[in-house]
């Protein structure tokens, strides 16, 4: 029997910079599959290191999947003094306005760039490329966030940061399926309605997501697709995982689901959990750090098994070593004329 197949379907937060008596017991006893981490556990490399080391030994997973949000731009955990500043998508898309290869590689120098960082501090797994559209009527908790309007910019520039990712030996998530970019609201804050009939979805939303589905992992969207669910968002309906999920995009890989504390889900949070899973996401994530919350999702976790477990070690198994030991100084002068040009 695998490592994994002794974890949870359960991805955990934790509430500071070290863990407390309390979250090792939890650790130990419920052996989530994958740790994330936000700015309040960041505080230098070495740390970091050390936190995500004893995750993993009270976790009994020497290879568990530790994640964060290094998107660069808004959403970045790691900044200076200790790590560098990176630019948000659409930077990349406006490269790619004026030369298309030139954008498709400072998109890969960038994420690559992140990786080296996220490496060096046992974390294995980032919250990128977002396949969301920058779309008029959309929320601005997306906007920067996206590498464009367009199906063909956003899905060839997400799939060039996702391959600058796994060229330095971190997974990628891709998020947030099947499409943030339309939504009305910030799912952090209520949930978000979109109107918009299934032939336009398919058109727009959808089709990124569509021309990434053979990456390892995805993050779902907490979004309501009036015309295909008209009482779930994504996240717990088993219309849109089974169909349009699984079905129409033809994502195979790891679904984890985005933090079940948002607002924008309704219930406790064992029944949003209970919820997800049923609907068909493999892992549920939940990110605050909050331990009563994180030991009530738990108990409606259960341990990977089935297809879960096949496509949580498969995800897992497409991690390999960087092959190239790359010149830090002289990539990051490269990316840097690559941005100012």
């Amino acid at each position: 029997m695998s490592q994994t197949a002794l974890q949870r379907a359960l991805i955990a937060g934790c509430a500071g910079p070290r863990l407390d008596p309390a979250e090792r017991e939890f650790f130990a006893t419920v052996r989530p599959w994958g740790l994330i981490l936000f700015k309040r556990n960041c505080e230098s490399p070495a740390q970091i290191a050390a936190l995500v080391q004893e995750f993993r030994r009270l976790a009994g997973c020497e290879e568990a999947p530790v994640f964060i949000d290094q998107e660069g731009g808004r959403v970045q955990r790691l900044g200076p003094p200790h790590w560098p500043d990176f630019p948000p998508a659409a930077r990349f898309g406006e490269i790619y306005a004026r030369d298309r290869a030139a954008g498709r590689e400072a998109a890969r120098l960038g994420a690559r760039l992140i990786a080296r960082e996220l490496l060096a501090l046992g974390i294995t797994a980032d919250c990128l490329p977002v396949a969301d559209l920058r779309l008029p009527e959309g929320h601005g908790v997306i906007g920067d966030r996206a590498y464009g309007e367009t199906v063909d910019e956003v899905s060839d520039l997400a799939r060039a940061a996702a391959g600058g990712l796994m060229e330095g030996g971190v997974l990628p998530v891709l998020k947030h399926i099947p499409g943030h970019g339309r939504a009305n609201a910030d799912s952090h804050e209520a949930l978000p309605s979109v109107a918009a009939s299934p032939v336009e979805l398919e058109k727009t939303d959808f089709e990124p997501f569509r021309r990434l589905n053979d990456l390892p992992m995805a993050m779902t969207a907490h979004v309501l697709y009036q015309a295909l669910d008209p009482d779930r968002a994504a996240t717990i309906s088993p219309k849109i995982v089974q169909e349009v999920i699984r079905g129409h995009i033809g994502f195979d890989g790891l679904l984890m689901t985005d933090d079940l504390s948002m607002k924008a889900l309704a219930g406790s949070l064992r029944e949003r959990a209970e919820r997800a899973l049923s609907a068909g996401c493999d892992v549920v994530l939940h990110c605050n750090g909050d331990l009563a919350e994180m030991t009530e999702i738990a108990a409606a976790c259960p341990l990977l098994s089935g297809e879960s477990l096949r496509r949580a070690t498969a995800a897992t198994d497409r991690r390999k070593s960087p092959l190239d030991n790359m010149n830090l100084a002289e990539s990051h002068a490269r990316f840097s004329a690559m941005l100012q040009a």
